[in-house]
């Protein structure tokens, strides 16, 4: 059963160097994606959407640089934060990669636990529950170590979609999220999918969860899509 891991893209034309972070990521728990171009992190993430990106700012053909400036005006990549990963160390090209919207700046050579600290710094700071090892929400447990949903200490049993998508609504309650967020979310940026998959699953989920009485976490908003919260609707 897939778990519920932050995902870390690294665009960087070393191999060498993607090799050292996606072996310091899964050390700490992270599931890494890995782009050595530009074209290639876009050709990635047609179909998942990453949760952070490690971008190098020397890459060949398109920079760095560029790719930053075109993340952060696309809609739906403008909120994923983006640590610039190079060996420029001037003060100047840190003021310009921070000036585009990159989040953080780390410069090689980089400790793990620099580069660990940087990347927790950045996801904490746009989902602070999303490093927790446990994460509970009415009883729901999400335990990342184990890659496991309980309640009450039962594990439920599910398919890895029905994981993920569970997972996700646990991390993000009370938020009301219409089919294209979750599908862009949750399965991933351009999946050929229909709507409707999104629904199937909510079924799903709502039959898991009816034996322990909480299938109403899992609320339609007529008109809108589906939120996950022990609030009930006005």
């Amino acid at each position: 059963m897939a778990g519920v891991r932050s995902k870390v893209l690294i665009v960087d034309d070393e191999a060498d160097i993607r090799d050292t972070v996606c072996l310091i990521l899964a050390n700490a728990g992270f599931e890494s994606l890995e782009a050595s171009s530009v074209p290639e992190a876009q050709g990635l993430m047609r179909n998942i959407t990453p949760d952070l990106i490690l971008l190098d700012w020397m890459l060949k053909g398109t920079s760095g640089l560029d790719y930053l400036r075109q993340l952060k005006k696309d809609d739906l990549t403008r909120s994923i934060p983006v640590i610039m990963l190079t060996a420029k160390g001037e003060e100047s090209d840190k003021v310009s990669g921070l000036d585009q919207g990159a989040d953080d700046y780390i410069t090689k050579p980089f400790s793990s636990k620099e580069l660990l600290a940087r990347i927790r710094a950045a996801l904490r700071r746009i989902e602070p529950s999303m490093l927790d090892d446990q994460v509970e929400f009415a009883g729901l447990v999400l335990d990342r170590a184990r890659h496991l949903i309980s309640i009450h200490r039962y594990p439920l049993k599910c398919s890895a979609m029905e994981f993920r998508l569970l997972g996700f609504f646990i991390t993000h309650p009370d938020r009301v999220y219409h089919r294209d967020q979750l599908l862009d979310l949750v399965w991933g940026r351009h999946v050929h999918v229909g709507d409707r998959t999104v629904d199937v699953h909510v079924r799903a989920l709502r039959k898991l969860l009816e034996p322990f009485g909480k299938d109403v976490l899992l609320q339609t908003v007529r008109g809108a899509g589906y939120m996950f919260s022990a609030k009930p609707q006005p």
